[in-house]
């Protein structure tokens, strides 16, 4: 953004109501200029004023929490937001910088449920179209929505512990799958390799809502033949749209600064 357009006095409020928003009733004016390096006085003329206007609360022990103002706002974007249009507006660039599919799915019922797709210049078409539904354990989108739920959750969902197995390459058992998404969650993005149809990897990163819940995820889609020249970039661009998406439905990313 062109700098003579920056307001710095919004910018530090924004800083502001991240902080507090991340410690709710945690932090006095003291502990925000600490943690943040504003000035006591400028900010407790910043905080005055943010408190006037219903932005903030000053609770018990002068901690601050947000104020009924963040949430009429909040309700009013959230009432609008739309997961979907909100995809075919920021994967557009993700599908111009890797040049290959990228698909928008849901978790309902241990199946992925895809609601959007957009494709790159590859001649392959994908198999899987807005609508349908296909195993979460042989999926990117679907293996990363399960790393979220434990081992007695995921047996619930699979309760013979046996998976049907669409690929020589798709895992056969809970156990096996159970490992996979320890790996997906603790790295978070999820590979698939050649598990729901062979000749082809995915790779998938998760999308957050304003209730740090994981809501959705999306893939790429990439052949064997271009997957090794193209996976590092591909995993870097889903991170990032994954993150574009969640910031789209109100998750703020934990910060440490203190």
């Amino acid at each position: 953004m062109a700098e003579k357009y920056w307001v710095p006095a919004i910018e530090k409020a924004s800083r502001v109501l991240n902080e507090i928003a991340q410690n709710p009733n945690q932090l006095r004016l003291v502990d925000i200029s600490k943690s943040l390096s504003i000035n006591k006085s400028s900010l407790f003329s910043l905080l005055h004023t943010l408190e006037a206007l219903g932005w903030v609360t000053k609770e018990k022990g002068d901690a601050y929490t947000l104020g009924p103002a963040i949430g009429a706002l909040s309700a009013a974007y959230f009432s609008q937001f739309n997961i979907l249009q909100s995809f075919y507006k920021e994967a557009a660039s993700s599908v111009a910088k890797i040049n290959e599919h990228i698909q928008l799915g849901i978790l309902e019922d241990g199946n992925v449920v895809y609601l959007g797709k957009m494709e790159g210049d590859s001649r392959v078409r994908l198999i899987t179209d807005p609508g349908m539904r296909f195993p979460a354990y042989a999926s990117a989108i679907g293996k990363m929505q399960l790393s979220q739920y434990t081992h007695s959750e995921l047996t619930a969902i699979y309760p013979s512990g046996e998976l049907e197995p669409k690929t020589p390459f798709t895992m056969t058992t809970v156990e096996d799958l159970y490992q996979n998404i320890q790996l997906a969650k603790k790295n978070g993005f999820a590979i698939e390799n050649q598990e729901a149809s062979e000749g082809f990897h995915c790779v998938a990163a998760p999308i957050y809502n304003y209730e740090k819940k994981m809501i959705a995820a999306v893939s790429f889609t990439i052949m064997t033949i271009n997957w090794e020249q193209k996976k590092e970039e591909a995993k870097e661009e889903i991170l990032n749209l994954s993150h574009r998406l969640s910031k789209h439905a109100g998750y703020t990313v934990p910060t440490n600064t203190k």
